[in-house]
């Protein structure tokens, strides 16, 4: 395909879309300041370049640090946890799970890095684990 999501896996789709959504809000949130990008590099002590904010705005960049965050934040005026949420970082209290769905925990993300076999003995030993609580 020619269009520009043609070649992108869906994961990558939708880390643009959030990272053009973070972009947007931080250029929502200047434009209302009334700054220019090059007065936001003025007003964090060049700590946020102008070209690197550009580069926020526009998606290219798509994980800033919770320091330029913060720091964008301050200046801007803008909430920091909608920052932080918007560049895919997670905050303590802000994910809701249903009742009944059990928490994931960093080991379960690990899977992708067994092997076939260490995976097979991992649930062999999960489903002896349970059948003991039974």
């Amino acid at each position: 395909m020619n269009d520009q999501t043609g070649d992108q896996t869906p994961a990558e789709q939708d880390e643009k879309a959030s990272s053009n959504a973070l972009g947007n809000y931080i250029r929502k949130a200047r434009q209302d300041a009334r700054m220019t990008l090059r007065e936001v590099e003025e007003a964090t002590n060049k700590e946020v370049s102008n070209g690197y904010l550009s580069q926020l705005e526009s998606g290219k960049i798509s994980k800033p640090s919770p320091h330029v965050l913060y720091t964008l934040s301050t200046v801007l005026r803008a909430d920091y946890q909608t920052l932080m949420l918007r560049a895919g970082y997670i905050l303590p209290g802000t994910a809701q799970r249903k009742a009944g769905v059990k928490h994931g925990r960093a080991s379960t993300y690990a899977i992708d890095n067994l092997t076939a076999e260490e995976e097979s003995e991992l649930l062999e030993y999960l489903t002896f684990l349970r059948s003991k609580k039974k």
